[in-house]
Formats: C-alpha cells, structure tokens, sequence
C-alpha cells in the first residue's frame, strides 16, 4: 500500500492494471480471513467457549454475499466461459471440479445457516452441526483456493490475452455494482476487522 501510495498510483488504477487471475487473487485474500475467523469461532464453540452467534450470522451473510454471489459469480458468467472460449474444457478438468465445489460450498453454508437459526429456537444440539457445517466449509474453501490459484488461474493466464482481461476486467466491475454494491468491498471488510478484532485473531 505505502508503495502505490508513493508512487502516485491510485488503487484503482493498480486495480484496473491487474489481470483477471490476479484481480480474483486479490479476493481469495480477503475469503481466507473470513475462513480463519470461521475456523477460530467453530473450534471455540466446540470447546465449549461462548462465541456470539452473530459471529456466525456475519460469516454466511459475507459468504452469501461476497463469496458466493459475487465472486463465485465473477468465475462462472465470466472467467469460465472466456476459459472454454479459449479451449481449457468446461465440462471436465479443472473447471468442472470448481463447479462441483462451488456447489459443495453452498450446502455447507446452507447448513449452516439452518442450523443457526434452529440455535435460536433453542436447540442447543444445532450447535454440532454449525460446528461441522463452518469447519467443513472452511476446510473446503482453502483446498479449493489452493487448487484455482495454482492450477487453473496459471491455465488460464496461458489462454487469455490483454483484451481478454481487460473486458473480463469490466465484467467484474459490472457484476461487482449490480450484486453487492459501490462502496461495499469495504463494508465487507471492515466486518471482517472487526470479527478478527473481537475473535482477538493477530493479521501476522
């Protein structure tokens, strides 16, 4: 940051230079924090500590939301397609497994989210399944992170040309405003500031 800023060069002019991959780079970070909270809060829970169930609450509305719709989103009306355009298959490989995880993901946050709200009907025992429900999701999405990072983003920045990226470029920009909003990357992450600030989970 204090590199861009030196420099003269705004963020979304850094931003705007950026390949599609590494654009979708930038927001892995950002789901790997709120992954580490959900992986601290169910291990806390499970132990029997008290974490705040708005903890959890946050976590699926920022995965509904961010994860899911919007950058989720980003891959499959997108990336995906240019992908098959530019002949990496779709329906087999590693496309079509990030598909499948996509779909894991959401039944796990599906279940998490039941879950929670059985938890404030007063059953105590849905804290099990919120526990497995965040845990597997969690665990799910670092493998999955790993495998689009260094597997098929390196594909796909093989295939996509400087067009190709900028046009993705304002595909997501589009899909960035009509399904979360301007100004709401940065609601998001003060929400995950303020879960790590609570949770006491160090950056380092």
């Amino acid at each position: 940051m204090q590199k861009i800023v030196s420099s003269g060069i705004s963020i979304k002019e850094v931003i705007k230079n950026m390949s599609a991959t590494e654009n979708l780079k930038g927001e892995h970070q950002i789901i790997l924090r709120m992954i580490r909270i959900l992986k601290v809060a169910s291990e806390r829970l499970e132990s029997g500590e008290q974490v705040p169930i708005e903890v959890f609450k946050k976590a699926v509305e920022f995965i509904q939301t961010f994860a899911d719709r919007c950058h989720h989103g980003k891959e499959q009306d997108t990336l995906f397609p240019f992908l098959g355009q530019r002949g990496i298959p779709t329906t087999d490989g590693p496309i079509a497994v990030m598909l499948i995880e996509h779909e894991q993901g959401r039944r796990y946050v599906k279940g998490l989210s039941e879950a929670l709200s059985e938890y404030e009907l007063g059953d105590k025992d849905a804290q099990k399944a919120i526990v497995e429900n965040a845990r597997g999701y969690a665990e799910l999405l670092e493998q999955h992170i790993y495998k689009e990072d260094n597997i098929l983003y390196p594909l796909g920045d093989k295939v996509l040309s400087s067009y190709d990226n900028r046009e993705l470029l304002d595909k997501f920009e589009k899909i960035e405003k009509d399904i979360i909003g301007k100004g709401k990357h940065e609601h998001y992450l003060n929400i995950i500031s303020e879960l790590e600030k609570e949770l006491g989970i160090s950056r380092d």
